[in-house]
Order: structure tokens, then C-alpha cells, then sequence
């Protein structure tokens, strides 16, 4: 029997081990975030650690509002992947429609916990979608697969490290 059954709420540990754990289940590591946040603060940073990086990486996993996005998210995309949305989200979701626009919201709305520079990372990581985010996005167009929330979660994810890492060196200085 699982430990967190039953339970509505859970401590920071808990929700960067269910998010760790589900986030896996879907072919994401954490390394995976650490790795976009390192590309995306090189770019403004010289000299920045992977494990500054892994360290912010697994910070996020850990709060409230990124806890609820990414079990929410993947729960839709899983609940595609079986048929299991009625028509027409079904059909939006299974495409991944350019249109719809939801999932990027979701990413806004967590990488603006680190303000307009969480968002700015963000664009710049949605619209360039390096490592895993780009392996995500065109795994999610084969059949029987859906990743429309998790690409745009995991480069949220990657946004909120990098800015967290921006704001440790920042204070450094």
C-alpha cells in the first residue's frame, strides 16, 4: 500500500517524492530539469554548477503550487493517452493544438511564482524547447502518446530552477 494514500495534504519532502516519482514514470529526471536550467542560465551566468542547478531543480519539485501542477498535468495527459476525455478535449488534447493554449498557462502560472523572469525563461524554453522538452513534444505526437501538459510543465519546471539560480547568484554578488 502506498504511504500517501488517502492523504490531502503532504509535507515539501513528500511532494518532491511524488513529484520526482511521477515525473520519472513519464521519462523525466530531475537531472533532465537541472540540465535545462544549467542551458538556460549559462546564457547570463559564466561559470554556473550543475549542482546549483540540481539543487534548485529539486527545490521546486517540492512546492505547493508546482506539486499540483504536475500531478494535474500528467494526470490529463495519462487520461488521454487511454480515450478517457470526452469529445472534443479528447481530440484538442490527442493533437496537441497550437490553439488551445492551456498548457502553456499552467507553465505561466508556475514560472510566474519567480516573477517576470520566471516568465521570460519560460518563453524562451517553450519556444526553443532544448533537451528533454524537444524529445517530449515529438514523442508526444506518435500515436497512443500525450504529452501536452508535461512538455510545457517540465520547461516551467526548468524556468523556475534557472530563475532560482539567477536570484542565488544575484545574491552572491
Amino acid at each position: 500500500m502506498d504511504i500517501y494514500l488517502h492523504k490531502n495534504r503532504f509535507s515539501r519532502e513528500e511532494m518532491y517524492e511524488l513529484n520526482r516519482r511521477r515525473l520519472e514514470s513519464r521519462g523525466v529526471t530531475v537531472e533532465d530539469i537541472a540540465t535545462i536550467a544549467l542551458k538556460q542560465q549559462s546564457k547570463f551566468t559564466e561559470n554556473v554548477s550543475f549542482e546549483i542547478c540540481l539543487d534548485s531543480a529539486k527545490k521546486i519539485l517540492s512546492y505547493p503550487d508546482a506539486f499540483h501542477i504536475v500531478q494535474l498535468g500528467i494526470e490529463i495527459d495519462e487520461l488521454c493517452e487511454k480515450g478517457m476525455l470526452s469529445y472534443p478535449l479528447q481530440e484538442i488534447l490527442k493533437s496537441d493544438l497550437g490553439l488551445f493554449g492551456i498548457d502553456e498557462l499552467l507553465g505561466l502560472e508556475l514560472a510566474g511564482n519567480f516573477g517576470i523572469i520566471g516568465r521570460t525563461n519560460f518563453g524562451d524554453i517553450d519556444v526553443n524547447k532544448p533537451g528533454i522538452i524537444g524529445k517530449l513534444n515529438d514523442e508526444g505526437k506518435l500515436p497512443g502518446k500525450c504529452h501536452t501538459f508535461l512538455d510545457d510543465i517540465v520547461g516551467a519546471l526548468g524556468a523556475c530552477a534557472s530563475t532560482r539560480v539567477a536570484q542565488i547568484y544575484n545574491e552572491g554578488k
